[in-house]
């Protein structure tokens, strides 16, 4: 169970960064949650939207190169040691973490955070063996618009 995530590179210079939020803004998309990760010379941004087709068009009418990805919600216990459990049991899988970052909501008393992994459906059915919630698309936004 992926959902799907738009990545843009963008220069690493002032507005760039606003430019791609103001464009969805404009364009009436919310962003759920974002990765902004940098080098000297550009950035990458990671952006996980409700509409990720339309706001895969507007970016790319705006003159973006975007790229989609699967990436995979799940949850995490939010306490000591929780991260190591997830960890280990990726480990135990054989499934390379490449990124990952956070929501800033949860789920019930859990936290979300958002993988790519180079073996998803083995992540995901390894999370799934192990308990844990993977969220669906469908999960996801419900649970960020506080439903």
């Amino acid at each position: 169970m992926t959902i799907k995530q738009i990545s843009l590179f963008l220069e690493n210079k002032p507005g760039h960064l606003n430019a791609i939020c103001r464009t969805l803004a404009d364009a009436k998309i919310n962003i759920v949650t974002l990765s902004l990760a940098d080098t000297q010379q550009f950035g990458i941004v990671r952006l996980i939207v409700e509409q990720w087709q339309r706001a895969q068009q507007v970016l790319e009418a705006a003159g973006y190169v975007v790229n989609v990805r699967d990436v995979v919600a799940a949850t995490v216990r939010d306490e000591p040691g929780g991260m190591a459990q997830i960890l280990d049991l990726i480990q135990a899988a054989g499934v390379n973490i490449e990124y990952m970052y956070a929501f800033t909501f949860k789920h019930g008393r859990e936290a979300v955070l958002v993988f790519r992994f180079d073996q998803p459906d083995k992540a995901v059915a390894a999370l799934k063996q192990a308990g844990r919630d993977v969220l669906s698309s469908v999960d996801l936004f419900k649970e960020a618009a506080g439903q």
